[in-house]
């Protein structure tokens, strides 16, 4: 379990930081703002990604429960 979250976190974290890099936007003068906003998006990305590969894993289980 801990070694798929980190997983998770670790391709949150490199998709995030790809996109960070390839927005376009004017960048905010604060740091602190920055930081913010790659912080909120790496951890709304590992909700999102968590969730999504939790839900499938646990219906494809139920789903060999059944066949089996």
């Amino acid at each position: 379990m801990k070694r798929k979250l980190s997983n998770i976190f670790i391709v949150s974290a490199i998709l995030t930081t790809i996109g960070f890099l390839m927005d376009g936007d004017i960048k905010e003068p604060s740091m602190v703002m920055r930081f913010t906003e790659y912080f909120a998006m790496m951890s709304i990305l590992f909700l999102v990604i968590s969730t999504l590969y939790f839900t499938t894993n646990s219906v494809n289980k139920k789903l060999q429960k059944i066949r089996s």
